[in-house]
């Protein structure tokens, strides 16, 4: 860059010397006026050809000259081992410097090529100007930052979601970092039912990349937790540059377990975190994020007991309801009761034959007496036989009516009855089994929720038991 800049001065030069000396004898032989530059038009001029052809460039070379006037610009000059250029750089600009160029200092510049018209020197007006070492790596960060997102390893679409209550939690970091200590802690104190795994590795220096991709690749392979967390704590980028290596990016892109990264402090911003599902700003902001709040999930349970107590209330109360239907119901299709519906309709079906009959013999009666004279040769017995018979028929049929209408009723009445006993508590009393309650009446689902030394109380199906509790063991 140097080289060309250098090339665009002494190029330009010569033409503008001709253009000021030679030009007028030319322009005479031809005929047209002179035109003589004048110096603060040739300065002028030369400016806006070098700003037009080179325009805005970066710039490596070591400082020298430095000066800090008090209006808080810096002048000072960009040298290599052949050539130095003079430099400004305004105080509007150097106000965003993150660290304190001075004498010696070899620097990475962007800069406006340019000529300082009152003295008509060529100089470079810097904009922005980063440590050389650091500038290097920050192109390489940007160089594989562009490349892996056009590969797609930072798309939304293959992120996964964390676990809500992960059943164990992976760390890869320096097994003696505080990161380490801070994210134990962290965990110890929001969610301590999980179990934390180590997969240790360096996290800076030469051969930490290849380790830490070798501790994911492992958790990976384990698939022995549910969220794996990467960190380390704060640097300077070439302390985080084992996180900005692509090794570690496609290590964790591969990675089959939802991953969060939490390298250095908020405002640092490493490949790894790009690529890993969830980015935390630290490995305190990782683990928190891991890691449900037990006081919150504690509160939740409560909350869910509650809701849940309420709609086995309601439920028991629907079921009482419906078994006071079905009692009714019961009472109402006993045979008992349906023997003595029977009894009354036979005997009003006894009344009304009788009425009936009565009406009839009282006819036939009538009728006989009316027809003794005429048919005095005819005998009436015959007839009377016949009714008989017909009688006797009737009164079978409707016994036979009254036994099935009884079988049915009390066949009714068993199934009903079984189905009340399979969902009544009492017979799962019976059967040997106990309600079991604390002190302070709530019911015992779980051994983990008793400890040795509380008072129990189990409802049986015949009275109650009052106990202490000696040890607890989980199924």
């Amino acid at each position: 860059m140097l080289r060309r800049a250098k090339f665009c001065v002494n190029y330009l030069q010569p033409n503008l010397a001709t253009k000021s000396v030679d030009m007028p004898s030319k322009l005479s032989q031809t005929g047209h006026s002179n035109d003589i530059y004048t110096v603060s038009r040739l300065t002028r001029e030369a400016r806006r050809l070098l700003e037009g052809e080179l325009g805005t460039l970066w710039i490596e070379g070591e400082i020298s000259n430095m000066a800090r006037p008090a209006s808080g610009h810096i002048y000072f000059s960009l040298k290599d081992g052949q050539s130095q250029v003079r430099c400004a750089m305004f105080r509007g600009s150097n106000r965003r410097l993150n660290f304190e160029p001075d004498n010696g200092s070899q620097v990475l510049a962007q800069a406006k090529v340019g000529i300082y018209e009152a003295r008509g020197e060529f100089q470079l007006v810097v904009e922005k100007m980063e440590d050389a070492g650091e500038g290097r790596l920050r192109r390489k960060f940007e160089e594989l930052k562009q490349r892996l997102s056009e590969e797609g390893l930072f798309d939304e679409s293959a992120k996964q979601e964390l676990p809500a209550l992960p059943a164990s939690i992976g760390v890869v970091t320096s097994a003696s970092g505080a990161a380490l200590r801070d994210i134990l802690n962290i965990l110890k104190r929001r969610y301590p039912a999980a179990p934390v795994i180590v997969y240790p590795s360096h996290v800076q220096g030469e051969g930490a990349a290849k380790e830490i991709a070798a501790a994911i690749n492992t958790a990976t392979v384990r698939a022995e937790c549910d969220v794996l967390i990467v960190a380390r704590g704060g640097g300077s980028l070439e302390d985080l540059w084992s996180f900005n290596e692509e090794i570690v990016a496609r290590a964790i892109y591969a990675c089959t377990i939802p991953t969060v990264a939490g390298v250095g402090h908020e405002v640092d911003v490493t490949i790894a975190d790009l690529v890993a599902d969830v980015r935390a700003p630290t490995p305190s902001g990782a683990a928190e994020l891991v890691a449900p709040d037990r006081s919150a999930l504690l509160a939740s349970f409560r909350s869910a007991e509650r809701r849940g107590a309420l709609a086995l209330q309601r439920m028991l109360g629907a079921q009482s309801d419906a078994h006071s239907n079905l009692q009714g119901r019961l009472t109402r299709v006993h045979p008992g009761a349906v023997v003595q519906q029977a009894r009354q309709r036979l005997d009003d079906l006894v009344i009304e034959l009788s009425e009936s009959l009565q009406d009839r013999l009282n006819t036939h009666a009538a009728a006989r007496r009316e027809l003794t004279q005429r048919l005095r040769l005819a005998s009436p017995q015959s007839r009377l036989r016949r009714t008989a018979e017909q009688l006797k028929s009737q009164r079978h049929a409707l016994a036979r009516e009254i036994r099935r209408t009884l079988e049915q009723v009390s066949d009714r009445l068993a199934t009903t009855a079984g189905s009340l006993n399979t969902v009544s508590p009492l017979a799962t009393l019976e059967r040997g089994y106990a309600i079991v309650q604390t002190s302070t009446g709530e019911l015992v689902r779980d051994a983990q929720h008793l400890k040795a030394g509380d008072k129990i109380q189990a409802k049986l199906a015949r009275g109650l038991v009052d106990a202490t509790v000696d040890k607890t063991k989980q199924a």
